[in-house]
């Protein structure tokens, strides 16, 4: 009796075996190569990478918005710089201006300028005017250019050798600019009306041709 409980008890443990066996395969089997990862893991690596983009996105907005100000302090200090140079300029021209005006005063010691005698087809002109006719004819042009030569200096100037322009810096009966340009038709450019008159009809004739001509340029422009 007992060898028969011993076999049996035997096959048992056997059978017990057997079927530990069979689920420890079983559980090998159906494991994974790798570990299955922890979920909450992926989302905190996945919010340290959208922590990451943020911080390259605000990184980029910072320095863009760091070009721009550079960019636009950049194009202030330029802006200044030419706002200094141009006033700079204006107080140049301003005390040129000046500084010719008082030479012109000290030159002229010798009181009026002789205008010289005026044809008698100028008879009708008096003063600059009358010299302004008598140069006129002494350039070749003809008589009939007068009026149109009176009309354009008297909006020019009004025939007033000292006329000076203050925005432009034009000078003298002719309206020169600058008055320097006048000095090819003599040293006393800046008081002697007959040098300026000279100089102005030499202007007239080299670039419209006649007096009318440049008088229907100025009524057309507002300048000659």
């Amino acid at each position: 009796m007992v060898p028969l409980l011993t076999r049996m008890a035997c096959r048992a443990f056997a059978v017990l075996l057997l079927i530990a066996g069979v689920g420890f395969g079983i559980h090998i089997g159906l494991a994974p190569d790798e570990e299955v990862q922890d979920p909450r893991l992926a989302a905190e690596e996945d919010l340290r990478a959208a922590d990451a983009q943020q911080q390259t996105t605000r990184d980029w907005h910072r320095e863009y918005a760091q070009t721009a100000a550079d960019n636009n302090a950049e194009a202030k200090a330029e802006s200044i710089a030419e706002v200094a140079s141009d006033q700079a300029k204006a107080l140049d021209d301003t005390y040129a201006d000046i500084l010719a005006e008082e030479e012109a005063e000290e030159e002229q010691e010798s009181g009026p300028v002789d205008l010289g005698p005026v044809p008698a087809d100028c008879e009708g002109y008096s003063g600059n005017k009358g010299a302004g006719c008598a140069r006129l004819l002494d350039h070749g042009f003809g008589l009939d250019q007068m009026p149109c030569l009176e009309s354009l200096w008297d909006k020019e100037s009004g025939w007033n050798e000292r006329a000076h322009n203050p925005s432009s810096g034009a000078y003298g009966i002719p309206q020169a600019l600058p008055g320097e340009k006048m000095a090819t038709a003599g040293d006393d450019w800046q008081y002697n009306p007959n040098t300026q008159i000279s100089w102005g009809l030499s202007y007239i004739s080299g670039r419209y041709g006649t007096p009318c001509d440049a008088w229907a340029y100025s009524q057309a422009n507002g300048f000659y």
